[in-house]
């Protein structure tokens, strides 16, 4: 393993892999019982809208037919909730997270929904899925992607365990592309929004980080390249508001 793959960047510092997974699951253990309160706030509410973009997109069936859903880093279950209330009654959606506070979240809140018999639970590293391959009929991840340490291998394993045939979706935030409201956005994202969390949930640097990672995500091209590399197929990425984020896909065939 060369130097560059044994070290990543953490907002706008260089540190060791193992010491960013370290910081990313400090972040997480934070904010994990507040972390619809940390989206609204990064998104100003719009990650409903692409929560909801995504969804539409996946079309869990509507009938019986059993649909395996895996969706990674989604601990607190609300990609899960929006899946299971989209689908028919064949639908079951595995939560793979590397954060114990998160999946807690996620499991009083499926319980609460009556629907703990069809959302599961795992405390899973993206970068080691233990899951059998060609396991799952697809694959999501929402805003995750960009915490993970080493993204092509996360990449890889969620290809392993997809079925042939299924599809991958990856919603995150990309690049602004409007003329003007990059400036905005920058200005929102940098100066209010670590001052917002400091002032709501007293962690001002874990919102700082937050920022930073998305800044230092790869561009849609370059996360595109990533997803062939891993093996996905008609990869796509679609961007929504301005750019803000992109709803990324590919199939395995």
């Amino acid at each position: 393993m060369t130097a560059q793959e044994n070290s990543t960047h953490f907002g706008y510092r260089d540190v060791p892999l193992i010491e960013k997974q370290r910081m990313v699951d400090d972040v997480f253990h934070s904010v994990a019982g507040r972390y619809d309160l940390m989206n609204d706030l990064m998104s100003v509410g719009m990650h409903r809208a692409w929560k909801d973009a995504l969804i539409s997109k996946l079309r869990p069936p509507l009938t019986a037919q059993a649909f395996h859903v895996l969706d990674v880093a989604g601990g607190t279950g609300d990609i899960a909730f929006r899946i299971v209330a989209a689908g028919g009654s064949g639908i079951e959606v595995t939560v793979a997270d590397i954060n114990g506070d998160m999946l807690t979240v996620g499991r009083e809140r499926a319980e609460t929904r009556g629907i703990d018999h069809v959302v599961h639970f795992a405390e899973v590293n993206a970068e080691s899925l233990s899951f059998p391959d060609k396991h799952f009929d697809a694959v999501t991840i929402a805003f995750g992607i960009r915490n993970v340490p080493r993204i092509p291998v996360a990449l890889r394993k969620m290809f392993r365990v997809l079925k042939t045939g299924g599809q991958f979706f990856c919603l995150e935030f990309s690049n602004v592309d409007l003329p003007g409201l990059d400036a905005i956005y920058d200005a929102y994202s940098f100066r209010a929004i670590p001052e917002i969390g400091r002032l709501v949930t007293g962690d001002r640097e874990a919102y700082q980080y937050l920022v930073e990672s998305i800044r230092k995500f790869p561009d849609r091209d370059a996360f595109s390249k990533l997803m062939v590399e891993a093996g996905f197929s008609r990869v796509q990425a679609t961007p929504m508001s301005g750019g803000i984020v992109a709803l990324h896909s590919g199939w395995k065939l």
